[in-house]
C-alpha cells in the first residue's frame, strides 16, 4: 500500500502541518497570555502561558494524522456505500447547530456544535461529504448530466441545501467553499456550462440575503468597498487594515520569526482567519512563495491522483477535495490581502482549528488511498459517455 502511495503528496501536506504548528506558536503567545490570564483570575488555572493555543494545535494535529492514517487505509469504495448516509448526517448536524443548547458560539457565528465535552464545525465536514455524495450522483446521471431534468434540477436542489444550512448560520466563508466545490464538480464532470452558471446564481440569490441580514456582514462588505475611508478602517475595517499593516510590513524577507509586531493584540484573529498576514509580516514576500509552492505541489498532485484514477467515483472524489482545499486557500488568502470581504474562513493546514484540519487531513488520507490505486492512462477510460438531450 505504502509503496504506490503519493509521498510527495504526504510530505507536502505534513510539511504544511507542522509549519502551521510553527506559526501558531509564534502568533498566538499574545492571545494565549491574555488567556490563561483570565483563567488564572477567575481561578480556574494557577499560571499563565504563552502556550495555550500551541498545546490545543499540537492535540489537533495528532488526532488529524490519526485521523488521515484511517482514512488512507480505507479502500476509498467504501466512501460510495455510504456517501448519502454521511451527508444527510452532517446536514442534521447543522441544523443542530441552529438549537439552543447544542450551539456554541465564538465571535460573530454560532457555527459550533456541542456534543458532550466536544465542541466542532459541521460545516467543515459537509465539504467532504458533499464530495462524496457529489461524486455518486454525478456518476449514476454521467449520460443525463447535460439535461435539464436530470441535471440542471438535481444539481441545484442539491447546492441549494448544503449551502442554505451554512448561510444561516450565517457561515459566508463556508457558503463560498461549498458553492466552490458544487460548481467545479458539476463542471468537470460535463455539466453544461449555462446550468453551472445558473445554478450559482440562484444560490447567491437564495444564500446571500441570508447572510447579508446580519449586520456585521454588510458591515464587512462595507469596508471590503470603501478601504480608503480612515472612519471605516479604523471601525468596521479594523481587522483588513492590520492585516495589511502586516503585510506589508514583512517587505521581500520579513521580519524574523517570532518577531511579529502584529500579533501583540493589533491583528484580531492572528491565530486563526489572518494568520496569512501575520505569516507575511514574519517570513516575507519569498519565503512566503516557499510556503505558496508547497501548497501549488499538493494541488498538482492531488489533481494527478484525480487524472490517474481507476474510476470515474475515484476521479471525482480526488478532484473534489483538490478542488475544496485549493479554493479555500485562495479564498482566505484573497481575505487577508483585501481582495474579498472578510469571512470567517481558516487557512488549510496552518490556521489554528482542530475542525477544519481534522476534515482537511481527513481529505487527504482520501487522495492518499486513491492514490495507491492509481493507473497511468485511464482518463480516456472515464470520460463521460453524454447523450444529447435537451429536455
Amino acid at each position: 500500500m505504502f509503496r504506490k502511495m503519493d509521498l510527495l503528496l504526504l510530505g507536502t501536506a505534513m510539511g504544511l502541518t507542522l509549519f502551521g504548528l510553527a506559526m501558531i506558536a509564534s502568533v498566538s503567545v499574545f492571545k494565549s497570555y491574555q488567556i490563561t490570564q483570565h483563567m488564572v483570575d477567575i481561578g480556574t488555572l494557577a499560571l499563565p502561558s504563552n502556550s495555550f493555543f500551541l498545546k490545543r494545535s499540537a492535540f489537533h494535529v495528532l488526532v488529524s494524522i490519526v485521523v488521515m492514517l484511517i482514512t488512507a487505509s480505507i479502500p476509498y469504495h467504501l466512501w460510495e456505500r455510504y456517501a448519502k448516509v454521511l451527508f444527510l448526517i452532517t446536514i442534521a448536524m447543522l441544523i443542530a447547530v441552529l438549537l439552543p443548547g447544542l450551539r456554541n458560539t465564538y465571535g460573530t457565528a454560532s457555527s459550533w456544535l456541542i456534543l458532550g465535552p466536544i465542541s466542532f464545525q459541521p460545516s467543515e465536514f459537509l465539504k467532504i461529504t458533499l464530495v462524496f455524495y457529489l461524486a455518486v450522483w454525478l456518476q449514476k446521471r454521467e449520460q443525463l448530466i447535460n439535461t435539464f431534468k436530470e441535471g440542471f434540477l438535481p444539481f441545484v436542489t442539491l447546492l441549494l441545501l448544503s449551502t442554505f444550512v451554512v448561510a444561516i448560520e450565517p457561515d459566508l466563508g463556508g457558503f463560498l467553499v461549498l458553492s466552490a466545490i458544487a460548481t467545479t464538480m458539476f463542471f468537470i464532470a460535463g455539466g453544461n456550462i449555462l446550468h453551472l452558471f445558473a445554478g450559482g446564481a440562484i444560490a447567491g440569490v437564495v444564500g446571500l440575503p441570508v447572510i447579508l441580514s446580519k449586520q456585521y456582514v454588510r458591515d464587512r462588505f462595507t469596508a471590503w468597498l470603501s478601504p480608503g475611508d480612515p472612519r471605516i478602517s479604523e471601525t468596521i475595517g479594523f481587522q483588513i487594515k492590520q492585516a495589511l499593516i502586516a503585510i506589508g510590513s514583512g517587505g521581500p524577507f520579513g521580519v524574523g520569526y517570532g518577531k511579529s509586531i502584529q500579533k501583540f493584540g493589533y491583528l484580531p484573529e492572528v491565530q486563526a482567519d489572518m494568520v496569512f498576514a501575520a505569516m507575511g509580516e514574519e517570513l516575507g514576500f519569498f519565503r512566503l512563495l516557499i510556503v505558496l509552492t508547497m501548497y501549488g505541489i499538493l494541488i498538482v498532485r492531488g489533481y494527478k491522483i484525480a487524472r490517474e484514477a481507476p474510476d470515474r467515483f475515484g476521479f471525482l472524489v480526488a478532484a473534489g477535495i483538490t478542488s475544496w482545499i485549493a479554493f479555500q486557500s485562495m479564498i482566505n488568502m484573497g481575505i487577508n490581502l483585501s481582495l474579498l470581504p472578510l469571512t470567517g474562513l481558516t487557512l488549510p493546514f496552518i490556521s489554528y482549528g482542530g475542525s477544519s484540519l481534522v476534515a482537511t487531513l481527513a481529505g487527504v488520507g482520501i487522495l492518499l488511498n486513491i492514490s495507491t490505486y492509481s493507473t497511468e492512462g485511464s482518463l480516456s477510460a472515464r470520460r463521460p459517455k453524454r447523450v444529447l438531450k435537451f429536455a
